[in-house]
């Protein structure tokens, strides 16, 4: 449903894409995962037809973005990553409007209206202006109004900012069932925990450049060893204790330490046997350790260790004066 071949694109002398390759099937939550500048939002544009790309080609259900952008658009909802709502209309009025832009008749805009503002937790207040909404509402009526028409293919761009826990599952929830009906989604994110719950497949992009693509699992399993996390109970033993790792596990495999100095992770090439050996070594060594424990890589390792970076909140408008060349 969307095919991405050798895609780039300059802003001056930025290169915001790098001959990026991609290929999403139907019915399928496609992840895009990137630090700040990656990319993510600047592939996004292309695919939605916002920005032409400079060389390379982009097809969305059957569709070239450049040979016709009019297609493509009639075969896509989008939410970008912050709402755009007619904040002078109610709820109900703005996704009614929306149907009808796009061909609906004025019983079935109305008809699909109700069942987003109750699937997506605004019913209650579908009479009032969405002006008056918070930052979380405007968020989800935003979300409801990329899906009025159906649409086969929906890109969400980073979709949960702004909204609270509660929110954030109610979303996943009407993505999952989106899915399930043959709707292809195409998600940008910086949760993790979001890929990592949705997404059937995920691309790392960094520098312009898909840098690992695979399943949450293949990309965990790409990473190694699993991992021990140690917490000291002094930050004083922090030099000894990695003295005594470097000796166990080997001098390549040095720990990473927080910004307190008492928590860090390193590898376990051989699994509950080295924890067991740290553990021995370190109460040997007079050092004591509040806390051990052994677990597979996260995403968050796997993103750490492709990027070199933390996953972060995107940069908001007001925090960047580069927000329209993202990213």
């Amino acid at each position: 449903m969307i095919s991405i071949d050798q895609l780039s694109k300059n802003y001056g002398t930025f290169r915001a894409l790098d001959k990026i390759n991609l290929q999403v099937d139907q019915g399928q939550i496609f992840g895009l995962l990137g630090p700040n500048g990656a990319g993510k939002t600047t592939t996004v544009k292309i695919l939605s037809t916002l920005v032409r790309p400079d060389s390379g080609e982009a097809v969305i259900a059957g569709n070239s973005v450049t040979a016709d952008p009019t297609a493509v658009r009639a075969s896509i909802g989008l939410s970008g990553q912050y709402a755009a709502v007619d904040e002078k209309l109610t709820g109900h009025e703005n996704l009614v409007m929306v149907g009808r832009l796009y061909g609906m008749s004025r019983q079935e805009s109305r008809a699909r209206a109700r069942e987003l503002l109750h699937e997506f937790a605004i019913v209650d207040v579908k009479d009032k202006r969405a002006g008056a909404y918070s930052g979380g509402m405007r968020r989800r009526l935003d979300l409801a109004s990329a899906l009025v028409f159906r649409p086969p293919v929906v890109i969400l761009d980073e979709p949960t900012t702004g909204l609270d826990p509660r929110g954030r599952l109610d979303t996943w929830d009407v993505i999952s069932t989106l899915v399930g009906e043959g709707t292809t989604v195409l998600l940008t994110t910086q949760y993790l925990e979001e890929a990592d719950q949705l997404a059937d497949r995920i691309a790392v992009i960094d520098s312009g450049k898909v840098i690992a693509e695979g399943t949450s699992d293949e990309l965990k399993v790409s990473l190694g060893a699993e991992r021990i996390a140690l917490t000291l109970a002094r930050r004083d033993s922090l030099d000894e204790t990695l003295r005594i790792l470097e000796r166990i596990i080997g001098v390549s495999n040095r720990a990473q330490t927080d910004s307190t100095g008492m928590r860090l992770t390193v590898p376990a090439p051989l699994g509950q046997k080295t924890l067991l050996q740290v553990l021995e070594a370190l109460n040997s060594g007079g050092i004591l350790v509040t806390e051990a424990a052994l677990s597979r890589p996260t995403l968050d390792d796997v993103f750490l260790n492709l990027t070199g970076k933390p996953a972060s909140p995107e940069t908001s408008p007001s925090q960047s004066a580069d927000a329209e060349v993202d990213v």
